[in-house]
């Protein structure tokens, strides 16, 4: 626990997390606004022509429980790339101002240090998850009630999909933290990290829209592959015909995780940080 409160204090005493939090807010409106613009055109019917083989996903989604756990989980895109940020920078800021030999001077048991920098991620992260998810408990019934919905707080769907967010922000930390073993540098794995979850994202939802087409739906098991995907199965409120369920990408998102953990726990142990 002092490894623990040893990390939080550094993060407490940069100006990094208000920075990250700052940033954080108006990324977090933007996604309101076009979920709220989503909700509006769901709940009114407004999707245009809808293909006969995509008929039962659309109506899926139009369910009041998806609707619902949408706007609850508001701001998940945009969130789960600030924590990972957030992880990456609580490992090489130690190298940025290289301060990581007097950190291991001072606890020379390299695995008890990563392990504290990845509580104090974790820390972290559940800190953003529960600042975004106390401002779409406030935003998201008016939203849903204004278009006539409801506000659903009494739907097992909506909470579960709500907690499944609080472990999607959970393990992107620890996906940012391993992220910041592997790459030393603040800025190469900050850029990295930008370019894996933004062009990942984008690049395999076209490929495997694409591909689904083409092949059939079958092809749209391989989202589980992609990690920013995985975390929005988790919080879809509802299964969606033609997707993995959302166990699986929990599941999946937890291996990403271990593994991530594990590899950056190995690497500082065994790297040269003099």
């Amino acid at each position: 626990m002092t490894l623990v409160r040893s990390e939080l204090l550094k993060i407490r005493t940069t100006s990094t997390w208000w920075i990250f939090g700052l940033i954080s807010l108006p990324l977090w409106a933007l996604a309101l606004g076009f979920n709220w613009l989503q909700t509006d055109a769901l709940a009114s019917g407004n999707v245009g022509d809808v293909p006969a083989d995509k008929a039962d996903q659309v109506q899926a989604v139009s369910s009041a429980d998806s609707i619902a756990a949408n706007l609850y989980t508001n701001g998940q895109f945009f969130g789960l790339l600030i924590v990972m940020l957030l992880g990456i920078v609580v490992v090489t800021s130690e190298f940025f101002h290289q301060t990581v030999t007097t950190t291991f001077l001072t606890a020379p048991h390299r695995t008890a240090v990563m392990l504290a920098k990845l509580a104090a991620a974790g820390v972290l992260a559940l800190f953003f998850w529960i600042a975004t998810t106390v401002l779409n408990l406030i935003f998201a019934p008016l939203i849903l009630n204004a278009t006539d919905v409801g506000s659903h707080l009494d739907s097992g769907a909506v909470w579960r999909a709500v907690a499944l967010n609080g472990l999607a922000y959970l393990l992107w930390s620890v996906l940012g933290v391993g992220l910041g073993v592997l790459i030393r540098s603040q800025i190469g794995a900050t850029v990295t990290g930008i370019l894996l979850y933004l062009g990942g994202t984008i690049g395999a939802a076209i490929a495997i829209g694409l591909l689904a087409s083409r092949f059939g739906d079958w092809i749209n098991e391989l989202q589980l592959l992609v990690p920013s995907l995985a975390s929005s199965l988790m919080v879809s409120g509802v299964e969606i015909p033609g997707n993995p369920p959302r166990w699986a990408g929990a599941a999946v998102l937890i291996g990403y995780a271990v593994v991530t953990g594990v590899i950056g726990v190995l690497t500082i142990r065994r790297r040269d940080i003099s």
